[in-house]
């Protein structure tokens, strides 16, 4: 019996295999859509995955504006954020971001479902985000991913 075919193999930066992924947000649960992004984002729907390697694809959503939020948390839900001086902490609903930055809500969504060290940063990195249907990543030829 040959002692190294029962290792287990780990993957590295350099063998890890980083796609283009396509999604589109169009009527779409944002809580949901956002888990399911960071699942892809961290790469744990392959069957290589490890934990503290990048093996997440690249993911491009696209109709970020036309999301949707489930009750009354589109008005009512409130999101902190703080400057770190006195006075400096800000409150803003999603129906606010939406009007001035539709794709924010989707990244902060995202971004509060990554770790938070590094390695989140990083995956962060592999998000792209856009408000309308047009994205200029089509050279890459995203596959379209369903949820």
């Amino acid at each position: 019996m040959d002692q190294y075919s029962y290792r287990t193999v780990y993957a590295n930066k350099g063998t890890a295999e980083k796609n283009w992924v396509l999604v589109d947000a169009k009527d779409q649960v944002l809580g949901r859509l956002a888990s399911q992004i960071a699942r892809v984002l961290r790469g744990k729907n392959k069957t290589t995955y490890t934990p503290n390697t990048d093996m997440g694809d690249h993911v491009v959503v696209i109709n970020a504006d036309k999301v949707r939020m489930t009750g009354k948390k589109f008005n009512n839900r409130v999101i902190f954020t703080y400057s770190g001086y006195p006075g400096g902490q800000r409150e803003i609903s999603p129906k606010e971001i939406m009007e001035k930055h539709p794709a924010r809500l989707v990244e902060h969504s995202v971004r509060g479902m990554l770790p938070k060290n590094t390695m989140g940063r990083q995956l962060f990195r592999s998000l792209h985000v856009y408000a309308g249907a047009e994205h200029p990543h089509t050279a890459n030829q995203p596959k379209e991913l369903k949820f």
